[in-house]
């Protein structure tokens, strides 16, 4: 009979002989101990949280001050009055708001959720692949315990890296997804001020150029409203072509003790994740870089423009948050390395000097028309010759009457998971304090 997989073992370091009763009833309540945190489905998102809970008392998370929050508000006040001229839509902002780490993460899970839920199921099957065929009769209950410890190991390392981002993220809209409540503009003091420090620039300049990305952030999701949808299915389909190394589970799970629960959170699971070298792969990768490329660099070019000559440090700020966002931090690239996802728009520069050329082709009014529909944005290839898609003389209002919008992929798309987009004038249960 074989033994039990994934290095499982009782005190003493032998494994457990799955023809012993006495010894597989002591395993099975170790390893229910283990498991005790409450939580279904393939991550356990109650043991997430807490992990990232837990490391961010160990690092700190200051509370938010009457003088901060009020200064988060005036700063987003003033972003959107400095936004009026270089765009063509109203704020979208229904509520400004300053967090703490731990609110970015209890604000921002339920978009998480749909993110990394379908890779973690991929990895749990895997898993569950792992039993050999003629044991898992032997496993019996079993066979769901471990599903249920996958979903467990999969939320330690989650809460991990959303306490590691946590620390680092200056916005709700600051790695470019839209992960906070629609019309909820959101800054983290904490953050802002410890980045403002490693750049030297004053914390109030800082803090208001992160509030101008904010802001521009909630215009273009508040009034496009297909594009939240649109950008998190494109990292769902990313995400659908992930392959998971069924060697790497093996290899982690075999440094599982069920004597110890925090074996659990000294597990890494970099490389367990891999893309498909496919072309639709590779298609679906253009597609996710593209459309991360165009919100950030659209943000880019109309937060450097409603700046202009009003922060002395803008040209610095600019470059700095670019090189930022294209690289990532070290926390987004230890997620990236966790669940297979890059979060980065690669060709940012590309994407603003597109914009830059938009804006002086067809002005402001015909730039943010080409987010009247999916299939009018820019594709991968014109990011070579944005002068000659700019200049293209498209009829944007002949194109648009051309388009069904309430087909699939139009406005009303909706984002994993079934949830649609709310339009802008539709309310909002946003908590406003």
């Amino acid at each position: 009979m074989p033994d039990i997989p994934f290095g499982f073992a009782l005190p003493g370091g032998q494994p457990p002989d799955p023809n012993d009763p006495a010894q597989m009833q002591q395993f099975m309540s170790q390893l229910q101990h283990l498991l005790s945190a409450p939580g279904s489905g393939p991550v356990n998102w109650d043991l997430a949280r807490q992990v990232a809970a837990s490391q961010l008392a160990a690092v700190g998370d200051p509370a938010v001050s009457p003088f901060e929050r009020n200064a988060v508000e005036d700063a987003l006040r003033i972003a959107d009055l400095w936004l009026e001229p270089a765009t063509s839509w109203p704020t979208g902002i229904r509520a400004s708001v300053a967090w703490n780490r731990n609110e970015w993460i209890y604000k921002t899970l339920d978009v998480w959720r749909k993110l990394c839920d379908p890779v973690a199921s991929r990895m749990v099957g895997a898993m569950g692949d792992l039993v050999p065929p003629e044991a898992r009769a032997q496993l019996g209950p079993m066979q769901s315990m471990v599903a249920t410890l996958g979903g467990a190991l999969f939320g330690g390392q989650l809460g991990q890296a959303l306490g590691s981002l946590a620390a680092e993220v200056l916005s709700a809209g600051d790695i470019g997804l839209p992960l906070g409540p629609a019309g909820t503009a959101a800054l983290i003091p904490a953050n802002i001020r410890a980045y403002g420090e490693g750049l030297e620039l004053p914390e109030d300049e800082v803090r208001l150029y992160v509030a101008l990305r904010e802001a521009a952030h909630q215009r273009l999701f508040q009034h496009v409203p297909w594009l939240r949808g649109h950008v998190l299915t494109a990292v769902e389909n990313y995400a659908a072509g992930i392959r998971v190394n069924r060697e790497a589970i093996e290899e982690a799970m075999g440094r599982v003790d069920p004597t110890d629960p925090e074996s659990m959170q000294a597990i890494a699971l970099e490389g367990i994740f891999t893309p498909e070298d496919t072309p639709a792969q590779k298609a679906s990768l253009a597609r996710l870089e593209t459309v991360l490329a165009l919100v950030e660099g659209w943000v880019c070019h109309v937060v450097d423009t409603a700046a202009g000559e009003r922060l002395p440090n803008v040209v610095r700020l600019g470059e700095a948050f670019r090189r930022r966002r294209a690289a990532g931090g070290p926390a987004e690239q230890t997620f990236a390395a966790l669940v297979g996802l890059e979060l980065r728009p690669r060709r940012l520069r590309e994407a603003s000097v597109l914009w830059a050329a938009l804006t002086e082709h067809r002005g402001i009014a015909g730039r943010d028309a080409i987010w009247g529909h999916p299939d009018l944005l820019p594709s991968d290839d014109d990011f070579a010759d944005p002068e000659a898609f700019a200049a293209g003389g498209l009829d944007l209002d002949d194109e648009l009457s051309s388009f069904d919008f309430s087909a699939p992929g139009g406005p009303e798309e909706k984002a994993p998971g079934g949830d649609t987009p709310p339009r802008p004038d539709e309310g909002d249960d946003t908590d406003k304090s």
